[in-house]
């Protein structure tokens, strides 16, 4: 069927709305390395992205046109995802955790043309991809400015892969007006203003970071702040105190290692953010009782970013990710999964070189829950099986796939593994080859070596047989400790 999409602008491009516009001497963004924190006004950072978006297209970026990030974290990995969007092209925002062979597929999958690189992380074969340099860049940045691409609402905008049933990495294809989808999440989440001051503790090479720690920010005019030195968990309070923070946004893991590390009250903090895996009631009270202010979750997804969560206006309800947020179509299906309206601008367009997969009126999530009379979401977890580890969605089936190609291992099966009511694992369920031993650092050598560090096994338990159904399909549930 086709689905009426919202109504939004004739012409629309997201690093547009992102950074046209704003007051020039403005300051945006604040990056700190391990040596000084650098400034960018409005003015600076729009041109640098403006000519490194004229220089994408002198060297033939044509529109749609789809470009991979292989960088690490740091600040031409941002410049790069929004100059490329600014061109009309189709950034890819990769992590750089993944391995060689893995980036191979999503290049493959994805038809790429063109990887920009940091000179550092290692690169596969690059057959027919143009591959742009530290130098390249540094070269584009110098060149005259171009102009944002004439594209609209329903036009790509940016491409992310993420792990999915089948055990393969999919494509999930965002447009222009993903930017208008963040919209919802000011008021029903982040409680965001032009005189807000926002601390990312992510990666710039992570979604949640380019779209909560830089994308809304620079559409609400405020400053971001965001840090690519080694990872410190005292740098944190530091970077509170230095740059009179007031919303701090970052994963359940990250906020109880900070705490460890001193972060407490400050004169300027409002209140932090949580996403990426659910927040243990645990955290949220050391959290209140350390920083006197309040912590709101939210709950969301590769293909829609947040829609359901707690904010100035949604009170906390410990063990809940707070209400869809205000204008999300949001329903239960009958089997208790969540599904979106697909007129929701912040909907996803399609799964790469599946356009069917999302023509029906109502976007079914794979999560499950429950809503009470009050409207919270009581989340009960992925209906696909999909494992979280450390905020990262790992597809069980893409371990087990590489595991059983080891010659010692006759099967496996992997599934999370809670070790502390805030935390969870990979952990990977073994049946030996008869005679073949149990040599555990052999098997994750081997996997290391394949998938990226986040989905490799933390824990292996040697097991004689899997526990399947009579037609030999494996219950994943029932994978328990010997």
């Amino acid at each position: 069927m086709t689905v009426k999409r919202v109504q939004a602008p004739l012409h629309l491009n997201l690093a547009q709305h992102c950074l046209a516009g704003k007051p020039a001497d403005k300051t945006a963004l604040i990056v700190v390395d391990a040596a000084r924190p650098h400034r960018w006004s409005y003015g600076a950072l729009e041109d640098e992205v403006l000519r490194l978006a004229g220089g994408l297209r002198r060297q033939g970026v044509e529109t749609g046109a789809r470009l991979m990030i292989r960088m690490g974290n740091s600040l031409d990995y941002a410049l790069t995802f929004f100059a490329a969007n600014a061109a009309g092209a189709i950034p890819i925002p990769a992590s750089p955790l993944l391995t060689p062979r893995e980036v191979s597929v999503l290049l493959a999958d994805s038809g790429a043309s063109f990887m920009a690189w940091d000179g550092k992380l290692a690169l596969p074969e690059l057959a027919g991809i143009r591959l742009l340099t530290p130098d390249d860049l540094s070269r584009l940045k110098r060149t005259p400015r171009g102009d944002y691409a004439a594209t609209h609402a329903d036009t790509p905008a940016y491409l992310v892969y993420t792990s999915g049933t089948s055990g393969r990495p999919k494509g999930v294809l965002h447009a222009q007006r993903a930017i208008l989808g963040r919209q919802p999440m000011y008021q029903g989440w982040s409680g965001l203003a032009a005189d807000d001051i926002l601390l990312h503790t992510g990666a710039l090479n992570w979604t949640y970071t380019l779209g909560v720690g830089l994308c809304d920010p620079f559409v609400q005019a405020a400053t971001a702040v965001v840090y690519t030195g080694p990872a410190d968990p005292a740098v944190w309070p530091r970077l509170v105190a230095d740059h009179n923070v007031t919303i701090i946004a970052s994963v359940p893991g990250i906020y109880r290692q900070s705490l460890r590390a001193g972060l407490g009250r400050s004169p300027s903090l409002r209140h932090g953010l949580t996403a990426g895996e659910s927040l243990a009631p645990s955290i949220l009270e050391s959290w209140r009782s350390a920083t006197g202010c309040e912590l709101y979750e939210a709950l969301g997804m590769s293909e829609i970013s947040t829609y359901i969560s707690s904010g100035p206006s949604v009170p906390v309800r410990p063990g809940s990710p707070g209400k869809p947020q205000a204008g999300r179509k949001v329903r239960l299906l009958p089997d208790g999964e969540i599904a979106i309206h697909h007129s929701d601008p912040g909907l996803f367009l399609q799964y790469w070189g599946d356009e069917e997969a999302t023509g029906a009126e109502w976007f079914a999530t794979g999560d499950i829950a429950d809503i009470d009379a009050d409207g919270y979401v009581w989340y009960h977890g992925r209906a696909d099986d999909l494992m979280n580890a450390g905020g990262f969605r790992v597809s069980p089936l893409e371990v087990e796939t590489v595991l059983v190609q080891h010659p010692a291992v006759a099967d496996a099966g992997v599934r999370e593994w809670k070790v502390s009511d805030s935390s969870s694992i990979v952990a990977a369920f073994i049946v030996p080859q008869p005679g073949a031993g149990t040599d555990e650092a052999s098997i994750l050598a081997f996997v290391r070596e394949r998938l990226a560090a986040y989905k490799c096994p933390r824990q292996i338990w040697f097991v004689p047989a899997l526990p399947r159904t009579a037609n030999g399909k494996l219950i994943r549930k029932a994978l328990e400790k010997p």
